[in-house]
């Protein structure tokens, strides 16, 4: 966040979900500085998350991970309610 020129303790990290990818949804990291009046917030580790109401419902349950093992490095979607992922685990289906 720092290197975006956005501040851990104040801005947030937007999670979302939106059509497109090879499964038909895919999910989406963002950094924000304002929260939304429909945005659900949550906190961990001292890093404020938001998600907008319909991404929300598409993500309930979900975990949000960092991985940084020989398959490379990134944050890992792990969503009980997909039915169907791609293998770059980056799209999912319901």
């Amino acid at each position: 966040m720092n290197d975006d020129n956005y501040n851990p303790t104040t801005d947030f990290v937007r999670v979302g979900v939106k059509s497109g990818g090879c499964s038909g949804l895919s999910y989406e990291l963002t950094f924000a500085k304002e929260k939304k009046e429909d945005d659900k917030l949550f906190e961990d580790n001292g890093v404020k998350i938001i998600v907008d109401k319909k991404s929300f419902l598409y993500l309930v349950g979900t975990t949000l991970e960092y991985s940084g093992g020989l398959n490379g490095t990134g944050f890992v979607f792990n969503n009980p309610n997909a039915q169907r992922t791609c293998g770059c685990g980056e799209s999912f289906s319901l």
